[in-house]
């Protein structure tokens, strides 16, 4: 069982089969563009500037063209620690004519100057990171005052779930549920509109992978634990 390597001190690779999942179009559809969606519905109060975006755990790119669709930024930036999956991102971006600045970095050493980001996404990728706390700090460091979080995570519920145990690698010892990531976005310097916040329960992070509502028509039950948790936070 692959998931609770910690070979580096803040951050646990991805297994072979996420490295390939990353690469799918399930990934890209499902996951991908079903939270930006989301985000971007929660970030719709907000008529913040967006020119300089940062992706935070870029991974192999996909975000790229629909970080640009979306919020016409002039400059995005791309960290991720795993120079394969920078060498990736490059790739996308020149297959879309699209020029990214990527940086293969450390989250919790990010190069880029205090103050210099608009947006920064982080998708599915905290749940990666042993350094969550100093990860955090860095976010705050680099977006500027009034700056905006897009944050989009997988809780303890749905990582430490027997499936994702199996197929996949994380530090399970650092996992947060919804409302733990919320407090701690919050102490580190970020105000959550109780409007930023959404808990999508969609199919593939359900125990069943939602074949239960799919075949025989059962609707989740309620109280369920929150698998997912997407939300905007602007830097105080």
């Amino acid at each position: 069982m692959p998931s609770e390597s910690t070979t580096d001190p803040t951050h646990v690779s991805e297994s072979a089969f996420g490295i390939w999942f990353l690469r799918t179009e399930i990934w890209a559809v499902h996951v991908l563009e079903r939270a930006l969606a989301d985000l971007e519905r929660l970030s719709s109060h907000s008529d913040q500037c967006c020119p300089v975006i940062l992706d935070a755990g870029c991974g192999n790119g996909r975000s790229f063209c629909l970080l640009k669709q979306k919020f016409a930024p002039a400059r995005i930036v791309g960290v991720d620690i795993n120079p394969e999956m920078i060498a990736a991102a490059r790739t996308e971006a020149g297959r879309n004519d699209l020029h990214a600045e990527l940086h293969c970095a450390d989250l919790a050493h990010i190069p880029l100057e205090d103050g210099s980001v608009d947006l920064l996404l982080c998708h599915q990728t905290f749940h990666h990171l042993v350094a969550q706390y100093e990860t955090l700090g860095e976010f705050h460091r680099v977006i500027k005052p009034g700056g905006l979080l897009l944050f989009a995570e997988s809780t303890r519920a749905y990582i430490h779930s027997l499936i994702i145990r199996l197929l996949f690698r994380h530090p399970m010892h650092v996992q947060k549920d919804a409302d733990e990531y919320i407090d701690m976005i919050r102490n580190a310097g970020f105000h959550i509109s109780e409007n930023a916040v959404s808990y999508p329960y969609l199919w593939w992070s359900r125990p069943d992978l939602g074949l239960g509502e799919r075949i025989f028509g059962v609707k989740p039950a309620e109280g369920h634990a929150e698998t997912l948790v997407n939300l905007v936070a602007t830097r105080i």
